[in-house]
Order: C-alpha cells, then sequence, then structure tokens
C-alpha cells in the first residue's frame, strides 16, 4: 500500500531561512609529480595518446568537412560531424576509471565520449573478453575487416576495432556500429558501455536517468553518466531528468535493500556555450554551471566544478562521485570545465567567440600542457610523444581508407533490398521475461485481493438469463487491462512501471487497483509530473534491457512528452541497427468530461511517427490480450484507453473474457457485428456509437451494418476490411479524433486505392469537430453521434427512405468548414 508522510502545518509555516553549503570550483591543484604514486608511467602515456587519438580522429573529420580530403585521401561527407576538438581531456577524463558496467550516454557531438570510453574498456577488458566481443558483434562482420593483414597484439586491434566502427558508422557504412543508420550524431556500441548519443541538446538528459533506474531496480552493477552540453541546462529533458532522479521517495520509502540515491553523474561538458558568445551566448544566469545542483536537493546532488582542461583534475573526480554514488548517496552534476575549439574559428560563419579568446584557450590546450608535463616530470621525452602521435596518425590514415572503401565498407543496399531499413524498425520479438529470475512481489498472484475479486466477476455483460449484469458484479475493461499487467509483473521480474499517482487510489482510473498490496515500491511508484520524464526514463529503462509500462494520464499530455513520444522511442530500435531492443509500453488515457485540455484523442498523431506499434482496444477481451501481446513483445507500443469505457463489460466474445493468458496479435482488426449492407470501420470508444448507429440502420431502414473494431492502427491488416467491403459495397470510417488529420483519412485513402473496384461510393469519415474539445454538456456536439453516421451515410453513401437530415454532411458543407479551418 502507498506509505504517508505527514506534513506538519506547525513545522511547514515555521520562520527561518534556507541555507547553502560551499561548492567547490576547479580545486583540484595537483601536479603529475604528485600523481606518480597513483599512476604508472604506462598510465601518464595511456591517457596522453586517448587524448591524441581523439584529436587526431576529429582534425581529420574536420578535414573531411572542410577540405574534403586527409592525408591525400578524398572524401566528400556532406552529413554532420559535430566535433569537440579541445574537449579530449574532459572526455579521456571521465572514462578513465569507468567499467564496461557502467553507461555513458552523450550528445550529437560525443565521437570523443565513444573514444575514450571504448579506449578505457579495451585497457580493462582481457584479451578473449575483446575477442569474444568483436566476433560475436555483426557476427564479426566489423571484425573482418580490421584483420585482413593485421600484425600486432589483440589490444591493438581492439583499437582499430573502435575507430573503425565508430568512424564507418558516421559514414554510413553498414560495418559501422550501428549498420550506418545512426550516423555521426548516435552512433554508439553498447559492449563497451556506450550508449545511445542524442543529436537532440539534452535529449539523454531524462533517458540517462531510466537506465540508471534500470540499475538501480534490477541491482545490476555499475554506475551511469549523462554527458551532455551546458547548453542543455535550458532543456526540458535535463531539467525533469534532474527531478526524477532526485525524488524523495528513493530515500525515504523504497524497502530497505534499494533505499538510496541513483547512480547517474550528470557530467555537463561546459564550453560555455550558455554563458558567452556574440551571437549564440548569454542565455544563461547561473555563472557557474554547478550552483544549480544547490536548488535540486539538501545534498546539492554533490555539485562542483573541476577543471575539463586538465584530465588528472576530471579523473580524480569522477573517482570521488563514483565512490558517492556507490554508496547510493546520488545523483551528482559535476560541471566540468572546457572549450571547444572546433566551431569556434572566426573562419567559421557560426563563430560565436571572438579571436583574441580563441588564442587565448588555444594557449591553454590540455594535449600540450599536459604533453609538456609528462616531459617536466621525466615520465616522456619529446621523441615518445612524437613517435605516439606518428603512430596515432597512421592508424587514422588507415582506418579512414577502410571506412572510404566502397568495396571494403558498403552501405546498406537499399536498390537490391528495399526494405533493409523498413525490416530494423521493429524487432517484433516475443519473450515471456526481459530475465530469467524470479520476480519481487509481495505476496503470491492468488491472493492478492483484487486477483480472488475478479473470480467472483461475471465476466459477460449478460447474465444466465440475458440480462444485463449490474455495474457492481461485472469485470469491467479496466479490469482486462489490470489482468493482464499483473500477470506480466508475476513473471517478468525487470518489469516496473511509474506515473503520475501510480501507487495512489489504484492510479489513474483504477487501474492500477491491487497492484499496492503485490508489488514494492521499486516496480510501482509515483513520478513527478513531468511526462517528458515519465517517457524519458521508460526509453533508458527499456534500451538497457528491462521491461517498463510508463503511464501518460491523459491523451493531452502527449504534447509534454513530444519529444520522447515522437523522436526518442520510435527511433533508437532502428537507429542502432537493431542492436538495442525497446520493450516499452506507454500507456496513454483518452479523457472526456474535462473540456479543451483533456479531452482529446491524439491516436493519429502517434499512428503518424514511423516506429511506434499503435493500439486501441475498446472491449474488456480486447484489452487484455492486447496488452498481453504488448508485454510478451520487444517493441515500444503506445497502448490508447478510452476514459468513457472502462466500466464497460465483454459484448462481444462468446463465453466473455477467460480467466487465463491469451493473445491477440497486434494489428488485426476484428468484425463485432457481421452484416451485409454496409461497413463501419471503429476505433477506440466510437465502437459503441457504431452499435447503435447500426441498430437504428436496421429497425428504420432494414440495412444491416458489419462492424469492424480496428483494435490496432499501426500495424494494420485491411485484408478482413476489404473482404468487408467486397461484400457491402460501401465503408464508413469513425473515431473520436478531430476529424482533420485524423489517421482515418489514411485509412480510408488506402481503402479506396485498394477496393476501388469493389466501392459504390467513395470511403467516408465521421470524427469528431475540428474545435476544442467543449465542456461535457457540450460533447454531443463534438464527438461523433449515432445521428452524425445516419446522416452521413445518407447523404454521402446512400439514401435512406424517408430519413430526416439533423446534420450536415454534403461537399458544400465540408467545403465550407475546410475554408474557415473548422
Amino acid at each position: 500500500m502507498p506509505k504517508s508522510q505527514f506534513i506538519d502545518p506547525r513545522e511547514k509555516r515555521k520562520a527561518g531561512f534556507v541555507e547553502f553549503g560551499k561548492i567547490p570550483v576547479n580545486q583540484y591543484q595537483k601536479t603529475i609529480k604528485d600523481e606518480k604514486e597513483n599512476f604508472s608511467k604506462e598510465d601518464f602515456l595511456r591517457i596522453y595518446r586517448d587524448m591524441v587519438i581523439i584529436r587526431e580522429f576529429e582534425s581529420m573529420l574536420n578535414q573531411i568537412k572542410v577540405a574534403g580530403e586527409y592525408m591525400g585521401i578524398k572524401y566528400n561527407h556532406p552529413g554532420p560531424a559535430h566535433l569537440g576538438i579541445g574537449q579530449e581531456a574532459a572526455y579521456v577524463g571521465m572514462a578513465y576509471h569507468l567499467t564496461v558496467d557502467d553507461f555513458i550516454f552523450g550528445s550529437h557531438r560525443s565521437h570523443g565520449e565513444i573514444l575514450a570510453k571504448g579506449l578505457s574498456a579495451i585497457h580493462q577488458l582481457d584479451e578473449d573478453s575483446l575477442i569474444r566481443i568483436m566476433k560475436s558483434f555483426f557476427n564479426g562482420a566489423t571484425l573482418r575487416v580490421v584483420e585482413q593483414g593485421f600484425k600486432g597484439n589483440v589490444k591493438d586491434l581492439a583499437i582499430n576495432f573502435l575507430l573503425y566502427g565508430t568512424l564507418a558508422e558516421i559514414f554510413a557504412r553498414e560495418n559501422g556500429f550501428n549498420k550506418g543508420l545512426g550516423g555521426s550524431m548516435h552512433a554508439f556500441f553498447t559492449p563497451f558501455g556506450v550508449y545511445p548519443n542524442n543529436a537532440i541538446v539534452g535529449g539523454s538528459g531524462d533517458i540517462a536517468v531510466g537506465a540508471a533506474l534500470y540499475k538501480k531496480i534490477n541491482k545490476k552493477p555499475g554506475i551511469v553518466v549523462a554527458n551532455i552540453g551546458d547548453a542543455s541546462m535550458g532543456c526540458g529533458p535535463v531539467w525533469e531528468g534532474i527531478m526524477f532522479a532526485t525524488m524523495d521517495q528513493y530515500k525515504q520509502l523504497w524497502e530497505e535493500e534499494y533505499r538510496g540515491g541513483l547512480p547517474i553523474i550528470f557530467n555537463f561538458l561546459n564550453n560555455q556555450y550558455g554563458m558567452g558568445g556574440q551571437t549564440c551566448g548569454e542565455t544563461m544566469g547561473y555563472g557557474i554551471l554547478a550552483r544549480v545542483g544547490a536548488g535540486v536537493n539538501p545534498e546539492m546532488m554533490h555539485a562542483e566544478r573541476v577543471d575539463g582542461y586538465n584530465p588528472l583534475a576530471v579523473i580524480d573526480a569522477f573517482k570521488r562521485k563514483k565512490k558517492i554514488l556507490e554508496e547510493k548517496n546520488g545523483p551528482v552534476l559535476l560541471d566540468t570545465l572546457t572549450y571547444r575549439i572546433s566551431g569556434h574559428s572566426p573562419s567559421d560563419a557560426s563563430s560565436y567567440r571572438t579571436k583574441e579568446e580563441i588564442e587565448a584557450w588555444m594557449k591553454e590546450d590540455s594535449i600540450v600542457h599536459f604533453g609538456n608535463q609528462l616531459i617536466s616530470a621525466g615520465i616522456s621525452d619529446e621523441a615518445t610523444l612524437l613517435s605516439i602521435k606518428d603512430d596515432i596518425e597512421k592508424r587514422i590514415y588507415n582506418t579512414l581508407k577502410l571506412a572510404t572503401d566502397d568495396n571494403i565498407s558498403p552501405r546498406l543496399d537499399l536498390e537490391k533490398d528495399p526494405e533493409a531499413i523498413g525490416k530494423m524498425m521493429f524487432s517484433n520479438g516475443s519473450v515471456d521475461a526481459m530475465e530469467k529470475r524470479t520476480p519481487e512481489v509481495l505476496l503470491p498472484l492468488e491472493e492478492n485481493p483484487r486477483v480472488k475479486s475478479l473470480k467472483t466477476k461475471a465476466r459477460f455483460y449478460l447474465d444466465k438469463d440475458g440480462k444485463p449484469v449490474s455495474k457492481a458484479k461485472l469485470y469491467q475493461l479496466r479490469d482486462g487491462i489490470f489482468e493482464a499487467i499483473i500477470d506480466r509483473f508475476y513473471k517478468d521480474p525487470t518489469l516496473a512501471a511509474w506515473g503520475e499517482e501510480n501507487r495512489d487510489w489504484g492510479g489513474a482510473f483504477a487501474v492500477y487497483r491491487g497492484l499496492t498490496e503485490s508489488l514494492p515500491y521499486h516496480r510501482l511508484f509515483n513520478s513527478p509530473i513531468s511526462e517528458g520524464a515519465i517517457v524519458g526514463t521508460a526509453i533508458g529503462y527499456g534500451m538497457c534491457g528491462g521491461r517498463v509500462i510508463a503511464e501518460i494520464m491523459y491523451c493531452d499530455f502527449l504534447g509534454r512528452s513530444g519529444d520522447e513520444v515522437f523522436n526518442q522511442l520510435p527511433k533508437w530500435q532502428a537507429m542502432s541497427g537493431n542492436v538495442i531492443k525497446m520493450p516499452v509500453v506507454i500507456r496513454v488515457s483518452v479523457g472526456s468530461k474535462y473540456g479543451a485540455q483533456h479531452s482529446q484523442d491524439w491516436s493519429s498523431l502517434v499512428s503518424h511517427i514511423p516506429g511506434l506499434k499503435v493500439v486501441f482496444p475498446a472491449t474488456p477481451y480486447d484489452a487484455k490480450g492486447l496488452m498481453n501481446a504488448a508485454l510478451q513483445g520487444t517493441d515500444p507500443v503506445i497502448y490508447f484507453e478510452s476514459q468513457r469505457i472502462y466500466d464497460i463489460g465483454e459484448m462481444f466474445h462468446e463465453g466473455g473474457v477467460p480467466e487465463g493468458y491469451y493473445e491477440i496479435p497486434i494489428g488485426e482488426p476484428d468484425i463485432k457485428v457481421k452484416g451485409k449492407d454496409i461497413t463501419i470501420l471503429t476505433i477506440g470508444a466510437t465502437l459503441y456509437t457504431a452499435l447503435q448507429s447500426a441498430k437504428i440502420l436496421k429497425e428504420k431502414y432494414g440495412l444491416e451494418a458489419e462492424i469492424i473494431d480496428a483494435r490496432s492502427l499501426v500495424p494494420f491488416n485491411y485484408e478482413p476490411v476489404l473482404e468487408s467491403v467486397r461484400k457491402t459495397g460501401k465503408i464508413l470510417l469513425s473515431s473520436d479524433a478531430c476529424e482533420r488529420g485524423s489517421y482515418l483519412n489514411d485509412m480510408a485513402r488506402n481503402i479506396a486505392e485498394m477496393a476501388f473496384d469493389d466501392l459504390d461510393a467513395p470511403p467516408v469519415v465521421v470524427g469528431s469537430r475540428n474545435w476544442i474539445t467543449p465542456a461535457y454538456e457540450h460533447e454531443k456536439y463534438f464527438f461523433p453521434q449515432p445521428d452524425w453516421i445516419i446522416d452521413a451515410i445518407h447523404e454521402k453513401i446512400i439514401p435512406l427512405r424517408g430519413h430526416r437530415v439533423k446534420h450536415n454532411f454534403t461537399i458544400n458543407e465540408q467545403i465550407r468548414r475546410a475554408k474557415n479551418g473548422i
């Protein structure tokens, strides 16, 4: 059950002050001589080498972009190559103490992060592990390119593998780490703990929190680092992610063994984009970014500014902050001060830095300074450092040569296989559980109070005498959803659910009533009112290997999670080359009675986005079967529910809703009522409006309507609909979505094309009016009504003898409304 935290007004109303502690700023002052006892000569030289590898790799990309060649190799790369030249110390310092169990997420400017984390992983892994990773990844396709003619040890081979896999991805080659579908801004390599880099500024801010939740909830080793730029401090995903990461419940309400802060570092690579500049900057007012941590929680997020131009300072900071996370005292905010030379050049049209500023920072070049310190401390000499640079230049040259050879590094052949990308949009997997271990629950399933109660409910809407069952005794649509979800919680140990008020009062609309008795806090919990983070964290949780149900309480709130739903959730499977799966179900409740901002059906919006499966059950039988299918799969599913029919009973499936497990394949429409004169295809709650219309058609006009419930929007099997149209010759489509831009229009167009020879009239769409959703008292003028459907049939499909029209569905009226935008 939900725990109660008493809020004492006498305490809350006391006078006082909020006091803050000190936030360290650039406190690391040690020299290489001071650190000799902590680092070997090899360690120091490896730090230097890794910085030079990153600098040369990005300098090569810069030369390709600016001059079209590098060391005599000509190549035209019109795609993006967002660079971070100048930030090498920050990258290498960040990765130094991270293991393959530690996950990093980045931005569109993350080549350096990929390489730094990869090089660190290669150093830590043994040769057998490296060989196993390289051979198993895409069945060794990437490895086969770099091992041809290679002479050297396994670790050197692995470095070539890392460089080539990253560059081939940037150049959209099939041997790239994501088959060339991620490209420069999205490249990643999960076997080394490098998770998706995000082209949307701040896009990793909430996704990385989901990864940290995955580790916490499933007791996985390691921490998570969200590498994001300072400008992302102005972005919603970052703020919502921070709020989600600092929830008090982790330390106050979760079970003892799960209690404690999230294992995540928000690492702001602060190149002063937000604080400086002539044209783009001056957009932040915090002065020092680390200040922000003071306002978030009493621990001030253990915030600190660290000198990101000194790799040893960053290494020291990450070592200390990682210890904080391992002691369950996270999260942490790091303000890693750095500077990006690339993109700051006065010759760059996008420059927003002065020449004097650039020259000042270039004099502080971290690679030059660190190299000079190595020489001064007797760690190395100039000849050794030059030899390192020479070797790296050869590696980069050879890597570029391989990655630009069309024969060695082909792209996906979309001429030979036009559906190569389409095949990767969905994984279409089927798994009972994401991991094989015993799920953590509070009591046996059969002892759950609601489970026991449902055994007494009538699973069909009529009793044995053919009379309607009272709602108090009826198995309802909300029960079908609940039954599928609780069943999966007892099968899949990784399954977790969150959203607004999920653990209170049975969640929104009592769907979750009874779950709190069975589930500990870490598997079902309340989130902040942060729809973006609700979905964003689900994405991170899913891509790391967990299954999650996230709830958007009202469909209208999809707008608050727009980037996450439209730009993140649907794309990562394909952008990864199907390396990652996305077993995420987003429950979305479509409202009514609540006016303009709480009563919209936006199913058409998500159906427009490639990469999402979209379902909208309207009966208890379908609700349970489709939720079972969604929770058995490995793809993202938007699961719509109508608040108007939560309490409806099963009217169609013979025998009612089975107690046992069953699935309804996503994409299969269902004929609810057979008929011969006209087909009515519905989405969502308008199924019941269509039933009323069919009754009128039969009683008044002698027409038998065949009613088909779409059940799913994406995917969708048109064959049953086309078969019906071949029989009836006529079709009307209806849903509660506003008619303009409705997904019904897309379906109607497809039906018109595919069934042209069978149709006696064009397909007709009846949706809601193109208005704001009015108050409950006016809803009958907004949502489709039975007489609307009858009038539309009469005026556009087949004249009904003696029918008197109440609503204008003529072509002239259609033209008038379009002219007026309504």
